[in-house]
Protein backbone atom coordinates (compact mmCIF):
# COMPACT_ATOMS: atom_id res chain seq x y z
CA UNK A 1 0.00 0.00 0.00
CA UNK A 2 1.01 2.98 -1.30
CA UNK A 3 1.89 5.63 2.01
CA UNK A 4 1.45 9.82 1.34
CA UNK A 5 3.35 10.65 4.53
CA UNK A 6 2.14 14.48 3.91
CA UNK A 7 -1.21 13.45 3.86
CA UNK A 8 -0.94 11.23 6.65
CA UNK A 9 -0.09 14.44 8.86
CA UNK A 10 -2.33 16.34 7.09
CA UNK A 11 -5.48 14.39 7.99
CA UNK A 12 -4.07 13.46 11.86
CA UNK A 13 -3.82 17.17 12.26
CA UNK A 14 -7.52 17.62 11.32
CA UNK A 15 -8.25 14.24 13.60
CA UNK A 16 -6.65 16.52 16.62
CA UNK A 17 -8.40 19.22 15.60
CA UNK A 18 -11.74 17.66 16.37
CA UNK A 19 -10.19 16.21 19.60
CA UNK A 20 -10.11 19.30 21.04
CA UNK A 21 -13.69 20.40 20.71
CA UNK A 22 -14.76 18.44 24.01
CA UNK A 23 -11.36 18.75 25.71
CA UNK A 24 -12.27 18.74 29.36
CA UNK A 25 -15.72 17.69 28.96
CA UNK A 26 -15.23 13.87 28.27
CA UNK A 27 -14.10 13.08 31.99
CA UNK A 28 -13.06 10.69 32.73
CA UNK A 29 -12.46 9.34 28.98
CA UNK A 30 -10.31 10.98 26.86
CA UNK A 31 -11.28 13.50 24.01
CA UNK A 32 -10.15 11.49 21.08
CA UNK A 33 -10.79 12.44 17.26
CA UNK A 34 -11.36 10.69 14.05
CA UNK A 35 -10.95 11.09 10.77
CA UNK A 36 -11.85 8.44 8.04
CA UNK A 37 -10.38 8.93 4.92
CA UNK A 38 -11.09 7.53 1.29
CA UNK A 39 -9.57 7.85 -2.03
CA UNK A 40 -8.46 11.18 -0.42
CA UNK A 41 -11.85 12.10 0.68
CA UNK A 42 -13.08 12.46 4.15
CA UNK A 43 -16.01 9.95 4.60
CA UNK A 44 -16.23 10.02 8.15
CA UNK A 45 -15.22 12.27 11.24
CA UNK A 46 -16.00 12.54 14.77
CA UNK A 47 -14.89 13.17 17.99
CA UNK A 48 -15.75 12.01 21.77
CA UNK A 49 -19.33 13.87 22.92
CA UNK A 50 -19.30 15.33 26.73
CA UNK A 51 -19.87 12.86 29.02
CA UNK A 52 -17.58 10.47 27.11
CA UNK A 53 -19.50 8.86 25.15
CA UNK A 54 -20.36 8.14 21.84
CA UNK A 55 -16.24 7.63 21.07
CA UNK A 56 -14.76 9.32 18.27
CA UNK A 57 -14.69 6.35 16.54
CA UNK A 58 -18.22 5.50 16.48
CA UNK A 59 -19.48 8.99 15.54
CA UNK A 60 -16.99 8.85 12.41
CA UNK A 61 -18.27 5.43 10.90
CA UNK A 62 -21.80 6.39 12.04
CA UNK A 63 -21.84 9.23 9.66
CA UNK A 64 -19.46 7.49 6.96
CA UNK A 65 -21.36 4.16 6.26
CA UNK A 66 -20.93 2.13 3.72
CA UNK A 67 -18.25 4.24 2.52
CA UNK A 68 -15.96 3.78 5.68
CA UNK A 69 -14.98 -0.07 3.70
CA UNK A 70 -11.67 0.55 1.98
CA UNK A 71 -11.05 3.57 4.09
CA UNK A 72 -8.01 5.09 5.87
CA UNK A 73 -9.06 5.80 9.64
CA UNK A 74 -6.88 8.33 11.45
CA UNK A 75 -7.63 8.49 15.22
CA UNK A 76 -5.55 10.72 17.58
CA UNK A 77 -6.02 7.10 20.49
CA UNK A 78 -5.58 3.68 20.27
CA UNK A 79 -9.33 2.12 19.76
CA UNK A 80 -10.43 0.81 23.01
CA UNK A 81 -10.70 -2.99 23.07
CA UNK A 82 -12.58 -3.37 25.96
CA UNK A 83 -16.55 -3.96 26.11
CA UNK A 84 -18.69 -1.38 27.72
CA UNK A 85 -22.95 -1.56 28.83
CA UNK A 86 -21.96 2.42 27.18
CA UNK A 87 -21.16 1.10 23.80
CA UNK A 88 -19.07 -1.73 21.57
CA UNK A 89 -15.23 -1.78 21.82
CA UNK A 90 -14.08 0.42 18.72
CA UNK A 91 -11.41 -1.87 17.50
CA UNK A 92 -14.56 -4.25 16.70
CA UNK A 93 -16.48 -1.43 15.14
CA UNK A 94 -13.69 -0.17 12.80
CA UNK A 95 -12.91 -4.19 11.84
CA UNK A 96 -16.59 -4.82 10.83
CA UNK A 97 -16.68 -1.70 9.00
CA UNK A 98 -14.27 -2.89 6.54
CA UNK A 99 -11.17 -0.08 6.96
CA UNK A 100 -7.95 -1.11 5.59
CA UNK A 101 -5.80 1.10 7.17
CA UNK A 102 -5.39 2.99 11.00
CA UNK A 103 -2.88 5.80 11.60
CA UNK A 104 -3.03 6.18 15.54
CA UNK A 105 -1.36 9.11 17.31
CA UNK A 106 -0.62 7.53 20.85
CA UNK A 107 -1.39 3.80 22.05
CA UNK A 108 -4.08 3.84 24.92
CA UNK A 109 -2.05 3.63 28.48
CA UNK A 110 -5.67 2.08 29.98
CA UNK A 111 -5.18 -2.10 30.47
CA UNK A 112 -8.37 -2.90 29.64
CA UNK A 113 -6.61 -1.55 25.73
CA UNK A 114 -3.21 -1.03 26.20
CA UNK A 115 -2.07 -2.68 23.04
CA UNK A 116 -5.07 -4.86 22.80
CA UNK A 117 -6.65 -2.64 20.19
CA UNK A 118 -4.32 -2.69 17.57
CA UNK A 119 -3.35 -5.99 18.14
CA UNK A 120 -6.90 -6.36 17.36
CA UNK A 121 -6.68 -4.58 13.91
CA UNK A 122 -3.62 -6.04 12.92
CA UNK A 123 -5.21 -9.44 13.47
CA UNK A 124 -8.08 -8.43 10.77
CA UNK A 125 -5.45 -7.72 8.16
CA UNK A 126 -5.40 -4.04 8.85
CA UNK A 127 -2.17 -2.65 8.28
CA UNK A 128 -1.31 -0.03 11.61
CA UNK A 129 0.52 2.85 12.03
CA UNK A 130 1.70 4.32 15.41
CA UNK A 131 3.65 7.52 16.08
CA UNK A 132 2.23 9.78 13.88
CA UNK A 133 1.45 13.24 15.12
CA UNK A 134 2.28 11.47 19.08
CA UNK A 135 3.40 14.93 20.62
CA UNK A 136 0.50 17.44 19.09
CA UNK A 137 -1.74 14.08 20.84
CA UNK A 138 -0.24 14.06 24.05
CA UNK A 139 -0.73 18.03 24.57
CA UNK A 140 -4.89 17.61 23.29
CA UNK A 141 -4.98 14.82 25.99
CA UNK A 142 -3.02 16.03 28.69
CA UNK A 143 -5.82 15.66 31.12
CA UNK A 144 -6.23 11.98 30.79
CA UNK A 145 -2.71 11.68 30.45
CA UNK A 146 -1.69 13.22 33.53
CA UNK A 147 -4.70 11.44 35.52
CA UNK A 148 -3.64 8.16 34.10
CA UNK A 149 -0.04 8.21 34.80
CA UNK A 150 0.33 10.54 37.74
CA UNK A 151 -3.35 10.03 39.57
CA UNK A 152 -4.16 13.94 39.56
CA UNK A 153 -5.61 16.93 36.63
CA UNK A 154 -3.32 18.12 33.97
CA UNK A 155 -2.32 21.88 35.95
CA UNK A 156 -2.16 25.01 33.78
CA UNK A 157 -1.09 27.97 36.19
CA UNK A 158 -2.04 31.16 34.68
CA UNK A 159 -0.23 34.17 36.35
CA UNK A 160 -0.83 37.99 34.43
CA UNK A 161 2.49 40.19 35.68
CA UNK A 162 3.83 43.51 35.37
CA UNK A 163 7.02 43.94 33.15
CA UNK A 164 8.70 43.92 36.50
CA UNK A 165 7.27 41.27 37.29
CA UNK A 166 4.55 42.20 39.84
CA UNK A 167 1.11 40.56 40.48
CA UNK A 168 -0.82 42.97 41.93
CA UNK A 169 -0.56 46.76 43.79
CA UNK A 170 1.29 46.67 47.29
CA UNK A 171 -2.01 46.66 48.55
CA UNK A 172 -2.85 43.26 47.21
CA UNK A 173 -5.55 45.27 44.12
CA UNK A 174 -4.69 43.36 40.78
CA UNK A 175 -7.89 44.14 38.55
CA UNK A 176 -6.65 44.47 35.72
CA UNK A 177 -2.84 44.35 35.09
CA UNK A 178 -4.04 42.93 31.38
CA UNK A 179 -6.16 44.22 28.83
CA UNK A 180 -9.60 42.88 27.47
CA UNK A 181 -7.70 41.18 24.71
CA UNK A 182 -5.99 38.70 27.06
CA UNK A 183 -8.76 38.77 29.94
CA UNK A 184 -10.70 37.69 26.71
CA UNK A 185 -8.16 34.51 26.08
CA UNK A 186 -7.97 33.77 29.62
CA UNK A 187 -11.93 33.12 29.57
CA UNK A 188 -11.17 30.82 26.36
CA UNK A 189 -8.83 28.97 28.60
CA UNK A 190 -11.30 28.73 31.29
CA UNK A 191 -13.47 26.81 28.83
CA UNK A 192 -10.55 24.21 27.94
CA UNK A 193 -10.27 23.34 31.69
CA UNK A 194 -12.75 21.08 33.60
CA UNK A 195 -11.89 22.88 37.13
CA UNK A 196 -10.66 26.41 38.12
CA UNK A 197 -8.91 27.15 41.27
CA UNK A 198 -8.34 30.81 43.55
CA UNK A 199 -7.21 30.83 46.97
CA UNK A 200 -9.55 32.19 49.64
CA UNK A 201 -8.03 36.00 49.58
CA UNK A 202 -8.68 36.09 46.28
CA UNK A 203 -12.17 34.49 46.74
CA UNK A 204 -12.86 37.04 49.87
CA UNK A 205 -11.65 39.99 47.93
CA UNK A 206 -12.70 39.96 44.21
CA UNK A 207 -15.99 37.49 45.03
CA UNK A 208 -14.92 36.14 41.08
CA UNK A 209 -17.47 34.45 39.12
CA UNK A 210 -14.82 31.92 37.78
CA UNK A 211 -17.10 31.62 34.91
CA UNK A 212 -16.77 31.85 30.93
CA UNK A 213 -17.77 35.12 29.28
CA UNK A 214 -17.47 34.29 25.74
CA UNK A 215 -20.40 34.18 23.42
CA UNK A 216 -21.19 30.37 22.28
CA UNK A 217 -18.97 29.42 25.46
CA UNK A 218 -21.00 30.15 28.30
CA UNK A 219 -22.46 26.73 28.95
CA UNK A 220 -18.80 25.67 29.98
CA UNK A 221 -18.74 26.47 33.35
CA UNK A 222 -15.70 24.60 35.52
CA UNK A 223 -15.53 23.12 38.16
CA UNK A 224 -15.35 26.24 40.87
CA UNK A 225 -12.73 24.88 43.48
CA UNK A 226 -11.23 27.58 46.41
CA UNK A 227 -7.66 26.86 48.27
CA UNK A 228 -8.08 27.04 51.95
CA UNK A 229 -6.14 25.97 55.20
CA UNK A 230 -8.33 23.24 56.85
CA UNK A 231 -8.50 25.61 60.09
CA UNK A 232 -10.32 27.86 57.44
CA UNK A 233 -12.59 25.81 55.68
CA UNK A 234 -16.43 25.80 56.43
CA UNK A 235 -19.47 24.01 54.94
CA UNK A 236 -21.07 20.36 54.50
CA UNK A 237 -18.02 17.50 54.13
CA UNK A 238 -17.96 16.56 50.50
CA UNK A 239 -17.12 13.48 48.62
CA UNK A 240 -13.79 14.87 46.90
CA UNK A 241 -11.89 15.72 50.42
CA UNK A 242 -13.31 18.95 50.33
CA UNK A 243 -16.13 21.05 51.97
CA UNK A 244 -18.68 23.01 49.84
CA UNK A 245 -18.52 26.32 49.39
CA UNK A 246 -20.90 28.99 51.32
CA UNK A 247 -22.66 31.35 50.13
CA UNK A 248 -22.07 34.78 49.62
CA UNK A 249 -22.37 36.95 52.45
CA UNK A 250 -26.14 38.96 52.41
CA UNK A 251 -26.17 41.66 50.76
CA UNK A 252 -22.43 41.21 49.10
CA UNK A 253 -22.26 43.43 45.86
CA UNK A 254 -19.85 40.65 44.33
CA UNK A 255 -21.30 37.63 42.21
CA UNK A 256 -21.99 34.77 44.52
CA UNK A 257 -20.29 31.30 43.85
CA UNK A 258 -23.31 28.69 43.89
CA UNK A 259 -23.16 25.76 46.33
CA UNK A 260 -23.02 22.54 43.77
CA UNK A 261 -22.68 19.03 44.62
CA UNK A 262 -18.55 19.17 42.98
CA UNK A 263 -19.43 17.71 39.33
CA UNK A 264 -18.50 20.22 37.55
CA UNK A 265 -20.89 22.60 35.29
CA UNK A 266 -20.50 25.30 37.61
CA UNK A 267 -20.65 23.54 41.36
CA UNK A 268 -18.08 24.86 43.69
CA UNK A 269 -15.89 23.10 46.54
CA UNK A 270 -13.59 24.35 49.03
CA UNK A 271 -10.09 22.01 49.38
CA UNK A 272 -7.55 22.18 52.07
CA UNK A 273 -4.28 21.26 49.88
CA UNK A 274 -2.77 21.37 46.73
CA UNK A 275 -2.75 17.90 46.69
CA UNK A 276 -6.43 17.22 47.19
CA UNK A 277 -6.96 18.30 43.86
CA UNK A 278 -6.31 14.58 43.02
CA UNK A 279 -10.25 13.40 43.95
CA UNK A 280 -11.46 16.73 41.79
CA UNK A 281 -13.76 15.14 38.80
CA UNK A 282 -12.03 16.95 36.61
CA UNK A 283 -8.63 16.56 34.14
CA UNK A 284 -7.46 19.79 33.26
CA UNK A 285 -7.20 22.48 36.55
CA UNK A 286 -6.70 26.16 35.76
CA UNK A 287 -4.83 27.96 38.82
CA UNK A 288 -5.90 31.47 38.48
CA UNK A 289 -5.03 33.22 41.74
CA UNK A 290 -3.41 34.65 43.74
CA UNK A 291 0.37 34.50 44.48
CA UNK A 292 0.66 32.84 47.33
CA UNK A 293 -1.68 30.08 45.93
CA UNK A 294 0.70 29.93 42.87
CA UNK A 295 3.38 29.52 44.91
CA UNK A 296 2.20 26.97 46.96
CA UNK A 297 1.20 25.13 43.76
CA UNK A 298 4.76 25.62 42.09
CA UNK A 299 6.18 24.29 45.84
CA UNK A 300 4.05 20.97 45.73
CA UNK A 301 5.28 20.43 41.89
CA UNK A 302 2.05 20.50 40.48
CA UNK A 303 2.32 22.87 37.84
CA UNK A 304 2.41 21.07 34.23
CA UNK A 305 1.84 24.31 32.00
CA UNK A 306 2.43 28.06 32.77
CA UNK A 307 0.25 30.80 31.03
CA UNK A 308 2.65 34.29 31.31
CA UNK A 309 0.29 37.09 30.55
CA UNK A 310 2.71 40.00 30.36
CA UNK A 311 1.51 43.77 30.67
CA UNK A 312 3.74 46.54 29.32
CA UNK A 313 3.37 48.39 32.74
CA UNK A 314 5.34 48.75 35.64
CA UNK A 315 4.40 48.91 39.25
CA UNK A 316 6.95 49.27 41.48
CA UNK A 317 6.50 47.71 45.27
CA UNK A 318 4.39 45.30 44.02
CA UNK A 319 3.23 42.19 45.37
CA UNK A 320 5.52 39.29 43.40
CA UNK A 321 5.36 35.56 44.30
CA UNK A 322 6.14 33.88 47.60
CA UNK A 323 8.83 31.40 48.38
CA UNK A 324 8.51 28.75 46.01
CA UNK A 325 10.79 26.06 47.56
CA UNK A 326 13.60 26.83 45.17
CA UNK A 327 17.08 25.68 47.47
CA UNK A 328 19.67 26.72 44.38
CA UNK A 329 19.29 28.93 41.25
CA UNK A 330 20.87 26.51 39.23
CA UNK A 331 17.39 23.94 39.88
CA UNK A 332 15.60 26.93 38.40
CA UNK A 333 16.97 25.91 34.90
CA UNK A 334 15.91 23.93 32.20
CA UNK A 335 12.68 23.32 33.98
CA UNK A 336 10.47 25.14 31.73
CA UNK A 337 10.57 24.87 27.99
CA UNK A 338 8.44 27.80 25.86
CA UNK A 339 5.78 26.29 23.81
CA UNK A 340 4.41 29.37 22.47
CA UNK A 341 4.24 33.22 21.97
CA UNK A 342 1.57 35.63 20.79
CA UNK A 343 0.72 39.03 21.16
CA UNK A 344 -2.95 39.41 22.53
CA UNK A 345 -3.33 43.34 22.25
CA UNK A 346 -1.02 45.38 24.27
CA UNK A 347 -0.30 42.69 26.52
CA UNK A 348 2.39 39.59 25.52
CA UNK A 349 1.49 35.68 26.19
CA UNK A 350 3.84 33.02 27.05
CA UNK A 351 3.13 29.52 27.12
CA UNK A 352 5.50 27.13 28.91
CA UNK A 353 5.55 23.60 29.84
CA UNK A 354 7.65 21.08 31.84
CA UNK A 355 11.09 20.99 30.26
Amino acid sequence: MRVDSAADARWMAAALALSERTRARTYPNPNVGCVLVRDGTVVGRGWTQSGGRPHAEAMALDQAGARARGATAYVTLEPCAHASPRGPACADLLVAAGIVRAVVALGDPDPRTDGSGLARLRVAGIAVELGRGADAARRAMAGFLTRRTLGRPHVTLKLALSLDGAAAMADGRSQWITGREARAHAHLERARHGAILVGRGTWEADRPRLDVRLAGLEARAPLRVVLSSGAEAAGDPHPSGATRLPPSPAGSEKAPIAVGDGKGGGDSVWITTPAAIAALRADHLLVEGGARTAAAFLRADLVDRLLLYRAPILIGGGRTLPDIGLAALGDAHARWRLADSRQLGSDRLEVYERG
